[in-house]
């Protein structure tokens, strides 16, 4: 019965491996597609290549967007653990004036129907809900904070999470940028 077991067991685990190592480059190249295609949509327009370019400070990733020889802006990987489930990871585009481009959530574990709606909440356009065009060089922060962002319906710390991504995701594009790291 040991013996068995154990050669149920070693089969299993190598079934199991060559279907990790077969499937893993085929991940890892739709992960790279979905963040270029992410990087495409957060920027303003640039000429360069962006993931070539690629800075990492503190465990954020900056993507920098140039035209000719300028920098029209950076996109970048930013992330909190502070939402209400845990891990929240946003790609947001900043352009030189410290306004937001565009953003893509990467991932998040909200609560469905609730914290979850962050992706199409905050790009609702001509509403206080907004934070396209907002500009980061004042804190992002809701309402019931005192700020100018009106939060997803029941999902106040959610909202927050997204916000603080937005704000430090600011921090460390002036960081790199003050201490040359982009230019």
């Amino acid at each position: 019965m040991f013996l068995s077991l154990t050669l149920i067991a070693a089969v299993a685990a190598a079934l199991l491996a060559f279907v990790y190592e077969t499937t893993k480059p085929v991940i890892e190249a739709s992960d790279l597609a979905t963040l270029q295609a992410g990087i495409d949509k957060v920027l303003p327009e640039y000429d360069n290549t962006p993931y070539d370019e690629k800075v990492e400070i503190d465990g954020y990733q900056l993507y920098p967007a140039r035209k000719g020889n300028d920098l029209t802006g950076v996109a970048v990987e930013s992330y909190t653990n502070n939402g209400f489930s845990g891990l929240v990871r946003v790609l947001v585009g900043i352009d030189m004036e410290g306004k937001v481009v565009d953003y893509t959530v990467l991932e998040q574990a909200e609560t469905p129907g609730l914290g979850s709606k962050m992706e199409e909440w905050f790009r609702t356009e001509g509403t206080s809900r907004s934070v396209l065009g907002i500009n980061l060089t004042e804190p992002a922060r809701v309402t019931k904070d005192g700020g100018q962002v009106d939060a997803i319906s029941a999902a106040t710390i959610s909202s927050r999470a997204f916000l603080e991504t937005l704000n430090s995701a600011y921090a460390v594009m002036q960081k790199a940028i003050t201490d040359g790291q982009i230019k």
